[in-house]
């Protein structure tokens, strides 16, 4: 077998073995397949793409390639759940404490974000000694004593896709649906939960633009996950304004908290107990998904969700005085408010824009080795459908710089009014 002739098979559109695929990857992940060859295949996988069974087989090699959790040693059903982005999405703050509360099983490890904002973890760290590396014993072991763990991806889980990824980043390779599926499913098979809910963001703030394309990639990683044994579920989420009104680290664990006390945006809100409840009845806790919701509900209602986190955030090192007193979150010295420049209802909040405007103040990363300012961010005022008045405040700027008249000016432009309120809807379809 020769990477040569796997490459010019796919180039001309036939369907890939599970032999070739494990070939191919075991050879590029040991050196013995060279990185233009690797490129040359990501580029014939662009073009022709690849059958669902063709995807299962390159997840599932990506995920041979490295280490796996192996979860046998946590009691019950273990469920996880996976974002594909966007911005003021902190939803894991709020599902797995929810979920937990519960007597499920919550075993997650997260990413670091590059991009508008930090990733779960970054998020977590603006808590006083909150510890993202667990040994794979002592995060069993969290897990089965409180119910939930939240830790950073090891290095050795699925090495292949770090490779492949940094190849399509500078090929032009990265939009492709299989590509990215398996990339996604990989690490989170990897991560050994039994059931898992993805929350595939659509829109403008997201990386699929259009339902269409978002539901080709949900669909391909539902088959994936049924393919190697998961209880899978997607939902397809709406993401052409920000996802409740914080974008920035303190602020979005804040609002976190606040949801968990039963005070978070309606849309917010909205999300965590539509994903937590497909968690629920996976784990076998509700029979639908309305009598999930109403468990959830109350454990928000009788602070169960919220001492969780707390349990959480202590078990890993962290000070739990920040869940029941925000004051202790990093502050930004500056505080200033962005006034709207027209009238009307708000017809549309450019999602990626207000994100933009976020890392600038420095709540994310544009480069990897960059260093996050856990205390500056902004809050949306005024979000869809809001009547505005022109002078209004469209939404508050927090900074550790005195000039963000930049950053004011991209938050006023990211609005779009109109003389009527718009259809929007924040869950598009459900995938199973």
């Amino acid at each position: 077998m020769r990477a040569l002739d796997i490459i010019e098979k796919k180039r001309d559109g036939f369907e890939l073995s599970k032999e070739e695929i494990d070939f191919f990857i075991k050879g590029f992940t040991d050196g013995s397949i060279e990185n233009y060859q690797a490129s040359a295949l990501t580029m014939a996988i662009y073009f022709r793409g690849m059958t669902d069974l063709e995807s299962t087989y390159l997840t599932e090699a990506i995920l041979n390639s490295g280490d796996q959790l192996d979860l046998s040693g946590i009691s019950g059903i273990k469920v996880d759940k996976h974002s594909t982005g966007g911005v003021g999405d902190k939803t894991s703050l709020v599902v797995g404490p929810l979920v937990a509360s519960l007597g499920i099983k919550f075993a997650k490890m997260s990413g670091r974000g590059l991009g508008h904002t930090g990733g779960t973890l970054d998020k977590l760290e603006a808590i006083e000694g909150y510890n993202i590396s667990l040994s794979e014993e002592a995060f069993i072991k969290q897990v089965n004593e409180i119910g939930i763990a939240l830790v950073g991806q090891t290095a050795d889980l699925a090495p292949a896709d770090k490779r492949l990824y940094a190849l399509r980043d500078v090929t032009g390779t990265v939009e492709s649906i299989p590509l990215i599926a398996s990339s996604i499913m990989s690490k989170k098979l990897a991560s050994g939960a039994d059931a898992i809910c993805l929350d595939v963001k659509v829109g403008s703030g997201a990386f699929m633009k259009n339902v269409a394309d978002a539901t080709k990639l949900a669909t391909l990683m539902v088959s994936i996950g049924k393919n190697c044994g998961r209880d899978m579920t997607a939902i397809l989420t709406n993401m052409d304004e920000p996802l409740g009104r914080a974008v920035g680290n303190s602020l979005e664990v804040i609002e976190a908290i606040n949801t968990l006390n039963g005070r978070g945006p309606k849309d917010f809100t909205e999300l965590c107990l539509e994903v937590a409840a497909h968690l629920v009845v996976a784990g076998k806790k509700a029979k639908t998904i309305t009598s999930a919701k109403k468990l959830l509900n109350q454990q928000i209602k009788n602070g169960e969700g919220l001492k969780t986190l707390a349990r959480l955030i202590a078990a890993q090192g962290g000070n739990a005085d920040y869940i029941y007193n925000p004051d202790l979150f990093p502050k930004a010295k500056y505080v200033v408010d962005v006034k709207a420049t027209a009238s009307g209802f708000v017809n549309h909040i450019d999602a990626l824009a207000i994100g933009h405007s976020a890392m600038l103040l420095g709540a994310g990363r544009s480069k990897l080795d960059d260093v996050i300012d856990h205390s500056v961010g902004i809050v949306l005022n005024k979000k869809v459908n809001d009547k505005v008045s022109k002078g209004d405040t469209l939404a508050t700027i927090y900074a550790n710089k005195e000039d963000v008249s930049n950053e004011a000016s991209i938050i006023q432009n990211a609005y779009t009014y109109g003389n009527t309120k718009v259809a929007s809807e924040l869950i598009l379809k459900i995938i199973k």
